[in-house]
């Protein structure tokens, strides 16, 4: 992995994995994330429409957001940006005039991008839109219908199998216009205008691990990122799954070769492990800084290759683009039961769970930030480092502590063509203590950043 910036060296706390910046601990900073969850959890949201600038306007009020509007019809690369869809109401009503569901009760209730209806029907017919899941009986499916025009409701099937024979009113009170397609941004620029993207789809209704986690965790993110001295220049994207992602792509192809490294961010809020999927070239640098951390951070991590299935990565992966992006998420998509589910929902997604992912993120961060590559400037033979402090008193010991290791492994690779990540690599130890190390061995005038390093 070679240093690809030719900076400054920065100090080794304006990245710290601290809160301070946001004026918070641990405990407060998962409440928070939590806090912003919930208040974006009522909101029914779609690929486009009112419910995604209404919580694109509630992030507004953490981070100087950018909101852009892309008109429908707008070509895409092979796709087309779609009609407007807002929906204000929706029922079932019985023969007796009862609510048998109600989109107020959760948005959920409706097929994603239904069509408007007001139809009375005898169940036989109602039945052949409407959808419910057997084998979790008590939970409401998330359905979409995206591109194929039609209508339904979802429900649970309790519900569904506790429905008599009879006359039924169904009412979806929809539109489709030409409008747009609505995407947050927020470019925070650092000492190069190489990029670091961090993007997250926001399109899903009340469902919060995916991805009002993500969504919560980027925002956060860029919160804490903005007071920070920066290396490199960041990106933060907040679009609807698929179709946002290229219609970002297809706006800003000219910005795409900044990007150096990047990650897509979703279910980051569940108790499962934190699991990697590389980006399609598979050997980037953010292929091996996460597994990196992960390996010293969270023992039941899991590692897995890139697939063209999952989440926007893989457009930033497809072949025209091959972009160092991976995902890190805690459970993957689609292995817990609680996925596209009303089970999803504020009980699922922990603070806890939130904090950690958040700490992860910024630990991925710290190396990507700090991967210099250093000259010893005492080569022959190794420094004495006790008179300058930085070596025991006792000499003799058996086993030498890791901070003392990871010095001598930095005086030892430092000779301008490894970089601390490929020191922390080759000593099977954290970056985060050779980076200490680095620091203090430059404080004392061991080290000095390489000049010779260029950009890749």
């Amino acid at each position: 992995m070679t240093a690809n910036l030719e900076t400054k060296p920065m100090d080794t706390a304006s990245l710290g994995l601290d809160t301070a910046s946001l004026g918070l601990d641990a405990a407060s900073l998962g409440s928070a994330m939590y806090d912003l969850i919930t208040e974006l959890y009522p909101i029914c949201r779609s690929i486009t429409g009112d419910g995604v600038r209404k919580s694109l306007k509630i992030l507004q009020q953490h981070i100087p957001l950018e909101i852009h509007e892309v008109p429908s019809g707008t070509p895409v690369f092979d796709w087309t940006v779609p009609k407007e869809w807002n929906i204000r109401d929706a029922y079932i009503k019985d023969a007796t005039g009862k609510k048998v569901v109600d989109f107020q009760e959760s948005n959920l209730h409706v097929l994603n991008y239904s069509l408007p209806i007001h139809k009375k029907m005898p169940l036989s017919e109602l039945k052949e839109h409407l959808f419910s899941m057997p084998d979790r009986p008590d939970w409401i499916p998330y359905r979409t219908s995206y591109y194929n025009e039609n209508w339904g409701f979802c429900l649970t099937d309790n519900t569904l199998k506790s429905l008599p024979d009879g006359e039924y009113e169904a009412y979806i009170d929809s539109s489709f216009k030409d409008g747009s397609l609505t995407y947050g941004e927020l470019f925070l620029p650092g000492q190069t205008t190489d990029e670091i993207l961090l993007f997250c789809h926001d399109c899903h209704p009340s469902l919060c691990n995916d991805n009002l986690s993500g969504v919560s965790l980027v925002t956060f993110l860029a919160k804490h990122l903005s007071q920070q001295s920066r290396r490199y220049s960041y990106r933060f994207v907040f679009a609807p799954a698929t179709i946002g992602a290229i219609t970002w792509l297809s706006c800003n192809e000219h910005k795409v070769a900044n990007i150096k490294h990047g990650l897509t961010v979703a279910n980051v809020g569940d108790p499962g492990h934190l699991t990697y999927k590389k980006s399609r070239r598979g050997n980037a640098d953010i292929d091996r800084v996460v597994p990196h951390i992960l390996k010293h951070s969270a023992p039941n991590h899991e590692i897995i290759d890139f697939s063209p299935y999952g989440y926007d990565e893989r457009q930033f992966c497809s072949p025209g683009f091959n972009l160092p992006i991976g995902s890190l998420t805690r459970s993957q998509f689609g292995t817990f039961p609680e996925y596209h589910t009303s089970a999803d929902n504020l009980d699922f997604v922990q603070p806890s769970s939130l904090v950690n992912s958040f700490e992860t993120y910024l630990s991925v961060i710290d190396v990507l930030e700090h991967n210099h590559t250093y000259l010893n400037t005492n080569p022959k033979c190794e420094p004495q480092l006790g008179k300058r402090g930085l070596y025991s008193v006792y000499g003799g010991k058996q086993t030498a502590p890791e901070d003392r290791m990871a010095m001598l492994w930095v005086l030892n690779l430092s000779d301008g063509e490894h970089t601390l990540f490929d020191i922390a690599e080759q000593a099977n130890l954290s970056f985060a203590i050779i980076k200490n190390a680095a620091f203090r061995l430059a404080n004392s005038g061991l080290l000095k950043v390489c000049p010779s390093v260029v950009p890749q």
